[in-house]
């Protein structure tokens, strides 16, 4: 270690960090392109004091909307973060060994949603500070304890499930000590790809199931089996469904946008099948429970869907959410055709990730919108220049750890012998 420590200079070489067999951009363009996350988390850190500094008088959310653009995505980047756990659960655990390739670059999608998200919740909550309440003195009758627990300790597994890749760096490697810590985490990683999979499954359910039980909020209350409301189940749905495409997506981007091939395109393929297969399921899973909520749940209560809809949320974002961004992927995405495409394969895959994201602002804003009480009127909500701040965090973070990680980390083990 010591010996390694006092040869840092001889590696000042920025290359000699680099994944053996790989290319990379000279260091002052690497420079240029970090000038976008840190413009970015410079925006977030402007809008991060106000609110801290000022209070939540900052934002445009009120009585009426407790829960603003935050949680949207918040509950957005934590359903597209879900390609990481399925993917993993896939590989290591079910055998479908052919994503072995992917599996890296899911794992470090996932953990730049939920760590994001994280610190994105640590402003919501007004005062960061007092964040370990939570866990010390916990409500154990709320669903957002669960969901608590299991988002912060997911985000854990996936720092260890990240880790093997930071100590096959190639300098960090010839260090004994840590050359031998990730081969053994390599051998137990099935271990870490169970214990995300158990725990993304509860805390993706849950943020639909406390939806399903505002029984005062007709938009969102649903019927159940048992404890559970119907939205506890399509939520864990979407989620599997459309984190796979999120994660292909993204690989796709980088591709694009550095010029080499990361992945065969057969493994892009697969995840574009597995997604669309479970879109499809999802999708008539989806149109059941609207159609029953429509059709028999509203008239039970005295309602129409007319009272669900008003401007400027109005039927068009259901047919957007459930026709454009629904089965229209998921029918796409099933063919061959459009998978062997591949500009075909990534509009399918963007837009199943509008639609899973726009299900979640329909949850989270629409059904907050609608007047409950006799005296209470419509309201519409516009988030404010300091929120619009604080949710970038999640896509300033996000750039930034994505590029320092394909830089410098071996995410892409096939991307050696593609580029030769």
């Amino acid at each position: 270690m010591r010996r390694w420590l006092d040869d840092l200079p001889k590696y000042a070489d920025d290359s000699s960090w680099w994944p053996k067999g790989t290319k990379r951009c000279r260091p002052e363009v690497f420079l240029i392109w970090l000038g976008l996350p840190l413009t970015l988390l410079a925006y977030f850190t402007v809008g991060a004091v106000l609110c801290l500094a000022l209070g939540l008088n900052q934002t445009n959310m009120n009585d009426y909307f407790a829960f603003g653009v935050w949680i949207v995505v918040d509950l957005a980047v934590i359903a597209l973060g879900a390609g990481a756990f399925f993917t993993s659960f896939l590989n290591y655990i079910v055998g479908k060994t052919e994503l072995k390739p992917i599996v890296n670059a899911a794992v470090l999608i996932g953990f730049i949603c939920y760590v994001g998200a994280i610190l994105m919740l640590g402003i919501d909550i007004g005062q960061p500070i007092r964040g370990w309440f939570g866990f010390w003195h916990a409500n154990v009758h709320s669903m957002l304890t669960e969901v608590m627990f299991c988002i912060t300790t997911y985000a854990i597994v996936l720092t260890i499930e990240l880790l093997p890749s930071v100590l096959d760096n190639r300098r960090i490697s010839r260090v004994p000590e840590f050359g031998t810590m990730g081969h053994n985490l390599h051998t137990i990683m099935i271990v870490f790809a169970a214990a995300g999979t158990f725990l993304s499954f509860f805390h993706q359910g849950s943020l639909g199931g406390m939806f399903g039980v505002l029984y005062a909020r007709p938009f969102a209350a649903r019927g159940g089996l048992g404890i559970w409301p119907w939205t506890f189940f399509l939520f864990i749905w979407s989620a599997i469904a459309v984190g796979p495409s999120f994660t292909t997506m993204i690989v796709m981007l980088t591709e694009k946008i550095t010029g080499r091939k990361l992945t065969k395109h057969s493994v892009k393929m697969l995840m574009g099948k597995i997604s669309g297969w479970l879109l499809i399921t999802y999708m008539v899973a989806k149109s059941a429970d609207t159609a029953w909520w429509a059709y028999i749940k509203l008239p039970a209560a005295g309602l129409t869907m007319d009272d669900m809809y008003h401007s400027p949320y109005g039927y068009w974002l259901m047919w957007v959410e459930l026709g454009l961004c629904g089965w229209l992927p998921a029918l796409m995405l099933v063919q061959e055709k459009v998978r062997e495409s591949y500009g075909l394969m990534f509009l399918a895959m963007l837009l199943a990730c509008i639609g899973v994201t726009l299900n979640r602002f329909v949850f989270t804003i629409q059904s907050l919108a609608l007047p409950v009480l006799p005296f209470e009127s419509f309201h519409a909500y516009l988030p404010s220049w300091q929120e619009w701040g604080i949710a970038s965090l999640v896509l300033g973070f996000g750039l930034l750890v994505f590029m320092l990680a394909y830089r410098y980390l071996p995410i892409f083990p096939q991307e050696p012998e593609l580029n030769e």
